[in-house]
């Protein structure tokens, strides 16, 4: 069961410093008509954002249980308006809609308060769109724009913005986090934790979903087991497969709607026959829909990407002693075995193909599964090792299975 948030900063995590800012700027202090939130992926940018537009229209600050600081924090306050893509970018008309409604006053007494989650995304034209509007913002409107990097934005945008930076969120506060918020038994929430690696969506996620979790240790066994080139092609098919699957399982009921949301508004449903405009609006919808399957795919594909690189830096944090915390302690076993077939010279090598992967991905468009399939190939372990490991793989791989399946809670472990 969840519990009650005392004020709108109890959703940002491990961010102190940013909230002390916020406060400050909710007071009065430090107020501009524009702000740009920077942070890894995880550390809550657009929550923080959320946040500070809840403040703006609070009169206490942010007490999160007023009317204003409720409906902010639904979505639904009327002079809060937050823009997020489900497409690899955002368009010069969506920032023009966006624009034309910051030129208007708010319908309340306060702010008018225009958030973009992924301002990365947007396009030139859409930047040079958006700069007009915060070079000369109406007397009551703010902008927020987030951000992974202040490098992902527009100079000329990014000078006009005053920065919030924030940082990946710890173990503990997102453990803490888990157990406060969401009642999360304590062991699984430090697993969620650290396996989230300071992702506050991803940590939620991997403590409430059994599927979620299991997923993950499908994924974070395969390096152990890269013992040949077949391992490899397989480790490579089923990580795509598996982000076709819960790509397609985000996306398909959203789809259906649109589909029928189309076919209503041009009245197919009704008359049973399609207008003239029909057509291109349908090839439209669909192009967005692909874009956005896509996009799914490669976030998925992404995830998997950074939890097999934590596997490859606990065997490095264990093969030179360092004490610094495991990400997969549950693996130990595994790690231990990596360990003793690898060097840590060469898991950073396999790091470094791991990179080159998503950046083919992400940077170049080259299809995931080649993508996938070039990087396991790399990754493979060395062929005089290869043999010790499918001995010890072949008879211990059950037994690591059940190991990782996530915390124990009541003394049992989690499905």
């Amino acid at each position: 069961m969840n519990t009650a948030v005392a004020s709108v900063w109890d959703t940002l995590v491990g961010q102190g410093p940013v909230i002390h800012t916020l406060k400050q700027v909710a007071a009065g202090q430090g107020m501009s008509h524009a702000f740009l939130f920077v942070g890894p992926p995880g550390s809550g940018r657009s929550n923080a954002a959320v946040a500070l537009a809840a403040a703006l229209q609070c009169e206490q600050q942010g007490c999160g249980h007023c009317h204003s600081c409720t409906t902010v924090m639904a979505g639904s306050h009327a002079d809060v308006a937050l823009v997020r893509t489900q497409k690899l970018s955002i368009g010069v008309d969506e920032v023009r809609e966006l624009v034309r409604s910051a030129s208007l006053a708010p319908s309340g007494r306060r702010w008018q308060v225009l958030i973009v989650e992924d301002a990365d995304r947007l396009t030139d034209q859409a930047c040079n769109a958006l700069l007009k509007s915060i070079e000369e913002p109406s007397a009551r409107t703010i902008w927020i724009l987030c951000a992974p990097t202040v490098e992902d934005v527009l100079q000329t945008i990014r000078s006009r913005c005053r920065l919030i930076s924030l940082a990946t969120p710890s173990t503990v506060d997102v453990a803490g986090f888990l157990t406060r918020i969401d009642g999360v038994p304590e062991q699984l929430a430090s697993y969620a934790a650290r396996a989230s690696q300071g992702h506050i969506g991803r940590a939620r996620a991997l403590a409430r979903d059994d599927a979620t979790r299991t997923r993950r240790n499908q994924v974070v066994g395969w390096p152990v087991r890269l013992t040949g080139l077949g391992p490899a092609m397989n480790a490579a098919g089923e990580i795509h497969a598996m982000a076709k699957e819960e790509a397609e399982a985000i996306t398909q009921e959203l789809d259906a709607k649109e589909k029928a949301d189309l076919d209503s508004s041009f009245g197919v449903v009704e008359r049973g026959r399609r207008p003239r405009e029909y057509a291109p609006a349908l090839s439209a919808l669909e192009k967005g829909q692909r874009t956005r399957a896509k996009r799914r795919i490669l976030d998925v594909v992404d995830r998997c990407l950074m939890d097999i690189v934590s596997v490859y830096r606990d065997a490095i944090v264990l093969a030179t002693g360092s004490a610094v915390e495991l990400v997969n302690e549950e693996l130990r076993g595994d790690l231990q075995r990596l360990v003793r077939a690898t060097t840590p010279e060469s898991n950073l090598g396999r790091i470094e193909a791991i990179f080159t992967a998503r950046e083919q991905m992400l940077e170049f468009n080259v299809p995931a599964s080649l993508a996938l399939e070039s990087m396991m190939v790399s990754l493979r372990l060395p062929e005089g090792a290869s043999r010790e490991a499918r001995r010890r793989v072949g008879r211990g791989v059950g037994t690591a299975d059940r190991r990782c399946r996530g915390a124990r809670v009541g003394g049992r472990p989690e499905p």
